[in-house]
């Protein structure tokens, strides 16, 4: 299966989730892809959108292999095996990095606002999974905020990560999890362009009417 964009996946993944219409729901979206699907999301339940933001850290000579990810609070998880080998000094660096990267989204995307989550039923969207690090801090994150159930919604994942994912939350739904995983999120797609700060700032604005 290929999805058209990230609005085709999103809608797909709104008719999986309608049962959950209703249900004291709350979609949180990791930007800045995911905040197309959590947007098609969010109106189809009629439900309140907001961010989760964790960042990938990239292993320096190939930075779209995540080997650690970082929340905005600085809470960290790591593949701590590849994290060893690596300079400890270009690490801190690029971790502040990253964390004064996820607290300026916040603060230009929902002016520094979140939702409340105790109690509710907390969507966490991405438009993918590659290593699952950053979803999986996501999902570390929003448990410190007690809510009453947690579902992930992604539209494809590799196997072992989507069967570790699943462990550890109430639900999780994939449009895909191919037996062989082809490498990066965007295969998955016929249109897989770069989503701006602008498109984020738009959706968000949009979703709260």
């Amino acid at each position: 299966m290929r999805f058209e964009n990230r609005e085709e996946a999103g809608k797909k993944l709104a008719e999986k989730l309608e049962r959950f219409n209703g249900e004291g729901v709350v979609v949180l979206a990791l930007p800045r892809g995911g905040v197309v699907l959590g947007y098609e999301i969010a109106k189809h339940l009629g439900a309140p959108l907001d961010l989760i933001i964790t960042r990938k850290i990239g292993h320096p000579t190939s930075p779209e292999y995540a080997i650690c990810a970082v929340a905005e609070d600085g809470h960290m998880l790591c593949n701590e095996e590849e994290r060893s080998r690596i300079d400890k000094e270009w690490f801190n660096k690029t971790v502040a990095e990253e964390q004064e990267e996820a607290e300026r989204r916040r603060k230009l995307y929902l002016k520094g606002k979140k939702q409340n989550l105790k109690g509710k039923t907390v969507i966490i969207v991405d438009d993918g999974i590659a290593t699952g690090l950053t979803l999986r801090l996501a999902i570390e994150e929003v448990k410190h905020e007690n809510p009453a159930k947690i579902i992930v919604a992604v539209s494809v994942a590799p196997e072992d990560v989507a069967d570790e994912i699943e462990k550890s939350v109430d639900k999780f739904i994939a449009l895909q999890i191919p037996e062989v995983y082809l490498g990066a999120v965007g295969a998955y797609y016929n249109s897989f362009e770069q989503v701006s700060d602008e498109e984020v700032v738009r959706l968000l604005g949009e979703s709260r009417g």
